[in-house]
């Protein structure tokens, strides 16, 4: 689905989170960013995906990684989502879909025989310098930590 890959320039986001804070590329400079596009918050696989980071982020944090999650849904959904698993990262409510498009990562899914548009469910791990390092397409969700740190 998306076009970006290791060695892209990453898109210069900027989105509110759960609490309506700002974040924007330029706010990690410095730092390991993991931004992980989920299509709906509170939905089992995406819930055991952010449990998974959730669950190592003591391993990302000692590596110099921040992590950021990424959906479409409204702030008071995110917050939700991250207030009932306690999840010690920030929800990016990308309601406009503008930071999922600029990643790339909206288009045409097949669920049960049906298509629609929707989030592809896809990993970025970008460097200190905001240089794409990894996509990741073909998530674990149970195992996602061990995809990003090995």
């Amino acid at each position: 689905m998306t076009t970006l890959k290791k060695g892209d320039k990453a898109p210069d986001f900027s989105a509110l989170d759960q609490e309506g804070n700002s974040h924007k590329l330029s706010d990690y400079a410095g730092k390991k960013l993991v931004v992980f596009f989920y299509p709906k918050a509170n939905t089992p696989g995406c819930t055991a995906e952010a449990c998974d980071l959730s669950n190592n982020y003591a391993r990302f944090t000692a590596n110099n990684y921040v992590i950021l999650g990424v959906s479409a849904d409204s702030a008071k959904a995110q917050l939700k989502f991250k207030e009932k698993f306690d999840f010690p990262f920030p929800l990016l409510a990308d309601e406009d879909k503008s930071v999922i498009e600029a990643f790339g990562v909206w288009g045409p899914k097949k669920f049960m025989g049906k298509e629609y548009d929707g989030i592809h469910r896809t990993t970025f791990i970008i460097d200190e310098k905001g240089i794409i390092d990894e996509v990741i397409t073909a998530v674990k969700t149970k195992e996602h930590a061990n995809q990003i740190l090995g």
